[in-house]
This record gives C-alpha cells, structure tokens and sequence, in this order.
C-alpha cells in the first residue's frame, strides 16, 4: 500500500506539467496492458489487490487489537503504561489517533472516488478532463479542506504504521524510547515525502493559482 501511495503521489504531481500531460496520465492507466488485456484491465487488478489489502489490514489491526486487549488485561490504564513510566514511553500522537485516522482515511477513499474517478461529486460540473476535474475541485476550499484532513490523518498513520512495522520485524532498535529507536527518522521521512506530495497540487491550485 505504500509503494502504491508513493506512484499515486507521483501520477499527481503529473499535474505541474500542465493539461495534455495529465490527462495522458489518466488515459495511460486505463489502457496499460493492452491489447493483451481489456480497456482499464489492469488497473481493475490493481483496484481490486488494493481492495483486498486494504480489508485485510483492517482485519489485522482489528484482531490484533482484541488480542492485545485481552492479553493485557486491560483495564483502563494507559497505553504502553508500564511500572518504570507510567506516561507510555512509545506513545505518541501518530499512534494515539491511529484507529480514528483510519476511520478518517477510509471515508475520505469512498469521497475521493465518488470525486475523481466515478466523477459523481463535481464541484465545476462534470468534465471528461480528469485535469478540469482536479482544478475544478481544488478550487474550492472545502474541497482542499477536507483533503488536507484527509492526507494529516494518512500521514500520523504512516508515521506510526512504519514505525511498529519495522518494530515488529526487530529491525526498529537501539533505544529506549521511540525517538531513540534507529529507524524512526525512516517513518517520519514516508509520512512527510507521501503528505507533502500529495499536498502539493491542492495547495498550488487553491493558492497559487495552477491550471486557472
């Protein structure tokens, strides 16, 4: 999912050059694959694996959940609460608004579809451009609003999910805190290279004026 994340974030900033180029883009994806595969066959794959992916850690992360929930006995104590800090030496804020942040980031796929690619939500009308799409949505600053929202909460949940992941596969070590863990400047450099590219064409649009 994120080296998905990393060429969607790249297919966007497609924008900066300009109509022709992006619109291209958009074609491209379609009609990769063929004739050896049906108009929009591969992408329908790749649509289809992410779907999958994504039910899938949404199963994990419910599961593992529970079983930690039980197998800590919990009681209303704080998280990652132990006899020695009873602040939580690994909390943070990424880890502490993981669960609502992915309820954030699942709404905002289902909008950002109905916007994009169902071309149901349209702002500026309906347009067979997905460059007018883009430029027409991003004009509008509830539209820019929620996908700052939307790519925040993306950007915590990296940011903590490569965090443990690395964690979890004893490679995230060499400290007793998470700021000393040695692999921490990797998870915030995802989180920051996936927030800022994908903020960077509202951003250029809304306030500077690009493709207007």
């Amino acid at each position: 999912m994120i080296l998905y994340l990393l060429a969607h974030m790249y297919g966007n900033l497609k924008i900066f050059a300009g109509q022709e180029a992006f619109d291209t883009y958009a074609h491209h994806l379609r009609t990769m694959g063929e004739p050896l595969m049906p108009y929009r066959g591969v992408l329908t794959v790749i649509e289809v694996i992410l779907v999958l992916s994504v039910l899938a850690h949404i199963y994990a992360a419910v599961t593992l959940w529970s079983r930690n929930r039980k197998a800590s006995g919990w009681s209303g104590t704080k998280r990652y609460e132990s006899t020695k800090n009873r602040g939580g030496i690994q909390r943070s804020y990424a880890s502490f608004t993981l669960r609502w942040g992915g309820v954030v980031i699942a709404a905002f796929i289902v909008f950002h579809l109905l916007n994009f690619t169902w071309d149901q939500i349209h702002p500026a009308g309906p347009s067979d451009s997905v460059y007018l799409r883009v430029i027409g949505s991003f004009s509008e600053w509830y539209m820019v609003l929620s996908y700052v929202i939307a790519m925040l909460a993306v950007g915590f949940h990296l940011w903590h999910g490569v965090w443990s992941a690395f964690t979890t596969l004893g490679q995230n070590r060499g400290g007793s805190t998470r700021l000393m863990s040695n692999l921490t400047w990797f998870s915030w450099l995802i989180a920051a290279v996936i927030t800022i590219g994908f903020l960077l064409p509202p951003i250029a649009i809304f306030f500077f004026g690009l493709g207007q």
